[in-house]
């Protein structure tokens, strides 16, 4: 686990099972890394669901993508399940340890000193009282919602979408043990099982609002544009749903991390680095930091020269990009793939994705070990990616090209770039592509910080 034998004070906003309608999918990926932090037995005794791949559906035909797994243990999978009952379970095994304390209250500021280092965190507890917590060493990540990510990074959030949530009881999945994602329109919706007797259903509605939940303005959206193309098994579950009323949103932020290096303090987690939940990534992404810092941290015995402290975790940006900037470039790129548009260019893109998974093979297993983790390889994923929109040429050029189908071939090349270098440039295109060209890659505590083995 992260703290190593270290004293660690964890102060948490809600110290209750938290009720959330993301953070339910852990990708393959994401379990091997829940397996070296020692977790996985945390998945076990909340009714955790095998997640085995994804299928797509689009117009009625559908096309199965399982996950890469042949070379792997076979208890190698994805997992689903209800976000609080994890969490729970992680406190529980936290609070097991002498060393670690856990502790309700609300962190309103950092401590820092005149040099800029943080020393520690002000929080006010549940009863009140305005207390101060020393430490020589800070991990913030207080979430989507941080209000202390600007001290530590230039965060530039967009919302390019939101999330409305429900839960389909009793009713089984086309194929069980696998997401369900439709390329509805004007954008995906996903199902995926999160207990031996509930689905979650996600439906994805761009902008930044959406109608009121209350006032029943969502129920009659759902009802009149979305039931009509929920799958036919899962329609009168869906219809049941929305009538017993509980209907959540959640906005979709994304976030690109940006941090400036600050003695004392490190950001983690969505408060971080947040990317679209179409992928269901988040949290693959989050424990492969863990393991990145985990592993940085590991040899230093002395926590307390801030500064040199903050030099040799300079590394750790780079290191999480392989694994962090697959997951979130691939997220970006999809969500705008699969959300419908007005655009040719787009709509032959859209369903060239669509007919390149469904080829099976290289074609569907190269892009979901992308997808789940299992190959965090920006390299591939940029391959792959330029593959789906010249074989989206190729199918308007074959067999008699036109001017016209020409002219609208080389906008699916110009939208596709379009598409992903802003997300590239965002994740950064040294880092995620030339990350040995980096002093900071090569970087090693100094021998006076390192325990002797």
């Amino acid at each position: 686990m992260l703290c190593d034998g270290r004293c660690v004070h964890v102060i948490e906003r809600d110290l209750r099972e938290p009720d959330r309608i993301v953070g339910e999918l852990l990708q393959p990926g994401g379990y091997l890394k829940l397996i070296e932090l020692g977790l996985q037995d945390c998945l076990e005794q909340i009714d955790a669901q095998r997640v085995l791949g994804y299928v797509l559906f689009k117009d009625g035909k559908k096309t199965k993508l399982p996950y890469p797994l042949e070379n792997f243990h076979a208890d190698v999978a994805g997992r689903s399940f209800h976000n609080g009952r994890f969490i729970q379970r992680m406190r529980e095994k936290a609070a097991t340890l002498h060393h670690v304390r856990m502790e309700q209250g609300t962190v309103t500021s950092l401590l820092e000193q005149d040099n800029g280092t943080i020393i520690g965190v002000q929080y006010k507890t549940k009863d009140g009282q305005k207390l101060k917590a020393y430490a020589p060493f800070t991990i913030v990540c207080d979430g989507c919602f941080s209000n202390l990510r600007r001290s530590l990074c230039y965060p530039k959030v967009e919302v390019p979408s939101c999330f409305v949530g429900l839960v389909l009881e009793n009713c089984q999945l086309p194929l069980e043990n696998y997401g369900h994602v439709i390329l509805a329109d004007p954008s995906p919706i996903l199902f995926y099982r999160i207990s031996s007797t509930e689905v979650r259903c996600l439906v994805d509605i761009p902008g930044q609002k959406v109608s009121p939940v209350g006032k029943g303005g969502m129920a009659n959206y759902l009802r009149a544009m979305v039931a009509s193309q929920i799958p036919p098994e899962l329609r009168d579950a869906f219809i049941s749903a929305i009538d017993r009323g509980n209907i959540r949103t959640m906005p979709n932020s994304s976030m690109a991390a940006d941090p400036y290096p600050t003695p004392g303090a490190l950001l983690m987690g969505d408060a971080f680095n947040m990317r679209h939940p179409l992928t269901g990534g988040g949290m693959t992404v989050a424990l492969s930091d863990i393991v990145v810092l985990r592993n940085l941290l590991k040899p230093i015995c002395d926590l307390n020269d801030a500064t040199s402290l903050c030099r040799h975790l300079e590394s750790f940006y780079i290191l999480r990009k392989p694994m962090a900037s697959t997951i979130n470039t691939l997220a970006g790129a999809l969500y705008k793939v699969f959300s419908t548009s007005p655009n040719e260019a787009r709509k032959e893109l859209r369903q060239a994705c669509f007919d390149y998974l469904s080829l099976g093979h290289f074609f569907s297993s190269g892009p979901i070990a992308l997808l789940s983790g299992l190959n965090p390889s920006p390299l591939n994923l940029i391959l792959h990616f330029f593959a789906v929109a010249l074989y989206g040429v190729g199918r308007l050029l074959l067999p008699f090209p036109s001017f016209e189908r020409t002219w609208i071939g080389a906008k699916i090349v110009l939208c596709a770039f379009g598409i992903i270098f802003p997300i590239i440039k965002g994740e950064g295109v040294r880092q995620m592509f030339f990350p040995t060209s980096i002093p900071a890659f090569y970087r090693a505590p100094p021998d006076r910080w390192c325990i002797e083995e």
